[in-house]
């Protein structure tokens, strides 16, 4: 009779926690029944694979919870153990109960994951590592709160622990905004500490490292095109680095095989980081699978959840040929991009910021960077190459930045459209642009022009006036719902504009599957 191991999934797939997870579930069964165990899959999804009637040798279609969990634990009796490390946050979320009913939880443990989420041990660890973080602390109420940040400086960034997607995570500026965020986060997470941390504006890179307790690979790292502050579920990335030094990878390196071994990972453990010139600080770990593990294993050619899989199960990353570090990067660029469905999501600003949005991603692979940029942007819904207009409306911290990435637009064709105070700024710097109302300077306004399809591109940045952002939130939904691009981070802009310099110098996009670019063929 063969040994059970239950797997336990991601439960209903939404924003903040998608297929990705899903992927993990079902290549882990498959590692299982490979290896010779019964595998059980606990999931309530009808529209994923894990769910399917042969994916796995038994499926329990109950809700993620203790109680409902326990009860197929009776049931079925899993001597193993039970694998929660796949199911992405409402899987990890269930380790601590189910320890506490005398469960086994296969890979990392309950202890290991705590340790990622309960800021003051993990700052004590990363202390005793010597591993650079944002300075910040775990408070409990909006007085500590307001303690902190005026010690560390504003901005902050500030978060509960234990929840998905970024949800409740913001940016906040001053006294009044956090007291004001403070009241909405204990509603949203009243039992988990609110995080407060010093926001650092830098460059966002993280890793996935699969660790057998001793030796720790990492198949890539990738790079986000978005600065901190943008989720990572809702940001473009890209493998390998593009911009960043050697040292800061091998800092990266260094900095994850000693967390993985420090919290004793077995199995996969997800880390992001922010770069300050070429120091990494350590913003967030998740002791889990996280949702670049399907692209790094398709671009490095890594079966990532299989081999932590049989980590979990006892067999060492030497044993299945794997050395300890970072993996050698390939050569051809791939970009991750986000998708969003703003149509279908009424009501949605779609401001890109801490808390995630995207409802799915895709992959767009080339020779170089500008076209598998180019293949990104057009996988993920905007319609390339773009009509030969942008419209700008600019809050005034981003002018000067702007101001270069505009000329590149005019240089590439296009004209620029622009409400007053962006349009006079760009005149005294030599881009003509011509004015637009505002929506409370009366008709023809930003509407009528969206309105009207002679706009291929809005660039529209958050301004801290609130007047200002009410008629903003207007502008950005009218481009939804006319199929306009609308982009919030200049880095986005940026990263089009580099997309379409490429199209426009007639590079051919070439047309291989992901196998053929990992064989060089």
């Amino acid at each position: 009779m063969k040994k059970k191991i239950l797997v336990l999934g991601s439960g209903p797939i939404r924003i903040g926690q998608g297929i990705e997870f899903d992927y993990c579930t079902v290549h882990c069964v498959w590692a299982l029944r490979e290896a010779g165990y019964e595998a059980i899959v606990l999931n309530n999804n009808p529209e994923t694979v894990s769910t399917d009637f042969d994916t796995s040798d038994k499926l329990y279609f109950e809700p993620l919870t203790a109680e409902d969990v326990l009860n197929v634990i009776d049931r079925e009796s899993p001597i193993e153990g039970v694998i929660v490390q796949f199911g992405g946050q409402t899987a990890i979320n269930l380790a601590r109960p189910l320890v506490e009913a005398g469960v086994k939880i296969l890979g990392s443990s309950a202890d290991s994951i705590d340790l990622a989420e309960d800021r003051e041990q993990f700052e004590k660890l990363l202390r005793e590592l010597d591993i650079p973080k944002p300075d910040g602390r775990a408070v409990v109420s909006a007085e500590a709160a307001l303690e902190v940040a005026r010690e560390i400086g504003y901005p902050c960034l500030v978060r509960p622990s234990y929840v998905l997607g970024g949800r409740a995570m913001e940016i906040v500026q001053s006294d009044e905004e956090l007291a004001s965020y403070m009241k909405y986060a204990v509603d949203v997470s009243p039992k988990a500490p609110i995080l407060v941390d010093r926001y650092i504006i830098g460059k966002e890179l993280e890793v996935d490292c699969i660790s057998d307790g001793e030796r720790c690979l990492l198949p890539g790292i990738m790079e986000h095109i978005e600065r901190a502050g943008v989720h990572s579920g809702d940001s473009m990335a890209v493998y390998p680095p593009q911009t960043v030094s050697q040292k800061t990878k091998d800092l990266i390196a260094e900095y994850a095989i000693k967390l993985a071994k420090a919290m004793n990972v077995v199995g996969l453990m997800n880390i992001q980081f922010v770069c300050e010139g070429e120091i990494p600080y350590v913003i967030e770990v998740n002791p889990r699978s996280s949702r670049t593990v399907p692209y790094l294993s398709k671009i490095t050619g890594i079966p990532m959840v299989k081999a932590a899989t049989r980590c979990i199960l006892g067999e060492g990353l030497e044993s299945q040929g794997y050395e300890n570090g970072l993996f050698p990067e390939q050569a051809n660029p791939a970009v991750k991009a986000p998708v969003f469905s703003f149509q279908k999501l009424v009501g949605v600003d779609n401001t890109l910021g801490p808390e995630m949005k995207s409802t799915g991603e895709i992959l767009g692979q080339d020779l170089d960077y500008p076209r598998a940029l180019f293949k990104a942007l057009v996988a993920s819904g905007i319609n390339l190459p773009l009509k030969k207009a942008v419209l700008a409306t600019l809050a005034d911290a981003d002018k000067p930045e702007a101001l270069p990435l505009l000329k590149d637009f005019v240089a590439q064709g296009f004209q620029i459209y622009a409400t007053g105070g962006t349009a006079k700024f760009l005149a005294a710097n030599g881009v003509e642009a011509t004015p637009v109302n505002k929506i409370s300077e009366g008709k023809p306004d930003l509407i009528d022009l969206i309105y009207s399809g002679e706009v291929g591109l809005l660039i529209n940045t958050i301004s801290k006036d609130r007047r200002i952002e009410q008629e903003g939130a207007l502008i950005r939904r009218a481009s939804v719902e006319r199929s306009v691009p609308c982009l919030t981070s200049l880095d986005t802009a940026r990263a089009l504009l580099t997309a379409l310099e490429s199209y426009n110098r007639g590079e051919e996009m070439g047309v291989r599957t992901v196998d053929e670019y990992l064989s060089g063929g």
